[in-house]
C-alpha cells in the first residue's frame, strides 16, 4: 500500500519570499513543473487555486531557478 509521506505544503508566495524571488517570475519559472516534479494546485471555496510546492517540489524549483538564471532567454 502506498504511504503520502508529504505532511506540508507551502504556496508560491511563501516560497518566493523565503527564496528572495519575484512571485510572478517564479510562477513562470514553476509553471511547466508536473505532480511529479513536487507542485501540487490548492483550491478553496472560490474558483481560484494557488500553487503549492512539497519539500521535494521546492528542491526541484531551485534547480530550475538556477537553469534559468545561467540562461534567462525563453526555452
Amino acid at each position: 500500500m502506498h504511504v503520502n509521506k508529504v505532511h506540508a505544503v507551502f504556496t508560491i508566495g511563501r516560497v518566493a519570499n523565503d527564496l528572495g524571488e519575484d512571485e510572478d517570475w517564479l510562477w513562470d519559472v514553476a509553471n511547466g513543473m508536473d505532480t511529479e516534479d513536487g507542485v501540487i494546485w490548492v483550491y478553496g471555496i472560490g474558483d481560484d487555486g494557488v500553487m503549492a510546492f512539497t519539500d521535494f517540489g521546492i528542491e526541484n524549483l531551485i534547480e530550475l531557478i538556477r537553469i534559468h538564471k545561467e540562461n534567462p532567454e525563453p526555452q
